[in-house]
Formats: structure tokens, C-alpha cells, sequence
């Protein structure tokens, strides 16, 4: 049991660490629309203003209400994602075609979200070595369909990249799920600081707002998918507070 806990810890405390890495190179702490506090001008732009391509983006508010709570999930215990953890700004990838994919690793696009919010979803089960994440972020849905086309894309081109000083290959595209209005999944894996760690990733579009989940296990590489029911739930919870 040491052994799997132990190995589990490692894989959060080397992402932790990825991400105070990518925080300080890209320069900032947070998405710089997260943590501001909108002024009424502003949040009443957010609330009335319809881009020509479909909905606005929701607010910091709205995606907070919208995300996952300790008590929506039977088994896993909801917290949320420290900051490290999600980066500001995106650090660049190495070859160039690959960066979508290493900007979700740290829940980032490019469009930038104009706010974000995360969370970690731990299994009660002690012996589950499963490390699963997700983060919800508003666009306006033409920067929502952009940065789902460009993860579909880098998921079909690219073969491996590098990223904050660690390598990233076996990229495969999966099937994704029938969820919102589209959705991406893949799994790769990531060789990070000596460890091997199997990795999937899945992002569904329900209308403006991006949602990104991403499990990893490094003792079966089997179990390193998104759980269902983290997704229904999560996608759920966002389709009826986004109404």
C-alpha cells in the first residue's frame, strides 16, 4: 500500500512542481481575468454581450457555481486546484505543432480563457494510485471552437514534444465522448523528472465554456483514462447552470 501511495504522491507533487516551473516562466499566478474582480461595466459587458459566432463567455461566478463540489461525485473527494497548478500564461512547447496539447497539461490555450477555475477529484479507495484533475474555462464560443480545432489537429499531427524541461511521446488520439457539443480525447506519456507516467486527456465544448480533464496513473496504464462519472457529473453541473 506504501508503494502505490507513495507513487501516487509523486505524480502530484511533479506536476506541482511542472507547474510553479511553467507559473514562473510564464509570469503570472493565475488567469489574470480569474482572479480580477470585474467591474459593474464590465460584468455587465459579461452578462449582455453575444459574440456574432454564439454565446459569451460565462464569469469567474458563473464557471464557480458551475464546478464540481466535495458531495456531487460518490467516491471522490472534491477540491480544488492550487494555483500552481494552472499557470497564467503558456510556456512554449517544442516542435511548435505540438503546443496545444502542452498547454492543457496546465489547463491553458491559446486564446487565453477570460477565466478559469479547477479541481482535483481524489477516489476514496486508498489503494488507487489515479490522479484526476479538470478545470472549467470561459471563452466566447469562437475561442472555444478554436482551441478545440487546434487540439484535434495536434492530436493527429504531433508525435511527442518537449515542455518545461520534460518529454512528452506515445500521443494518440482516442474516441471521444458524445458529450456537449463536441469533445477531444488522447493519452500520451510523460517521461518527468526519471518517471514514466501514463496520462489521458479529455475536453468537452458545451457552448462557450471549455472543460478539461486529465487523469494519469503510474502503476497501470489501463486506469489512466478520465472516469465516466467525473465527466457526466462535471458536464451535467455546467448544462444546468449554464441553463
Amino acid at each position: 500500500m506504501k508503494s502505490k501511495m507513495s507513487r501516487a504522491a509523486v505524480a502530484v507533487s511533479v506536476v506541482a512542481t511542472l507547474g510553479f516551473t511553467a507559473a514562473c516562466g510564464g509570469g503570472g499566478d493565475e488567469d489574470k481575468g480569474a482572479d480580477a474582480k470585474p467591474s459593474a461595466t464590465a460584468a455587465g459587458d459579461a452578462k449582455n454581450e453575444q459574440d456574432g459566432a454564439g454565446e459569451a463567455a460565462l464569469t469567474e461566478a458563473q464557471l464557480k457555481a458551475a464546478a464540481l463540489a466535495q458531495g456531487d461525485v460518490k467516491g471522490y473527494k472534491i477540491a480544488d486546484l492550487p494555483a500552481e497548478e494552472m499557470p497564467a500564461e503558456a510556456v512554449p512547447a517544442e516542435p511548435a505543432a505540438c503546443q496545444p496539447l502542452a498547454n492543457m497539461f496546465f489547463f491553458t490555450s491559446d486564446p487565453q480563457a477570460k477565466a478559469r477555475t479547477g479541481r482535483r477529484a481524489t477516489s476514496v479507495d486508498e489503494l488507487s494510485a489515479s490522479v484526476n484533475a479538470l478545470a472549467l474555462a470561459a471563452h466566447e464560443q469562437s475561442d472555444a471552437e478554436k482551441v478545440m480545432a487546434d487540439l484535434r489537429k495536434a492530436t493527429e499531427s504531433c508525435d511527442g514534444y518537449e515542455h518545461v524541461g520534460s518529454k512528452y511521446t506515445d500521443i494518440e488520439a482516442l474516441t471521444a465522448p458524445e458529450q456537449g457539443d463536441e469533445a477531444v480525447a488522447y493519452k500520451l506519456k510523460g517521461d518527468i523528472e526519471g518517471a514514466k507516467i501514463p496520462m489521458s486527456f479529455t475536453v468537452v465544448r458545451s457552448g462557450s465554456t471549455l472543460i478539461a480533464f486529465s487523469s494519469m496513473n503510474m502503476l497501470d496504464a489501463d486506469k489512466a483514462e478520465v472516469p465516466a462519472e467525473i465527466l457526466d457529473a462535471q458536464v451535467a453541473k455546467l448544462e444546468k447552470a449554464a441553463g
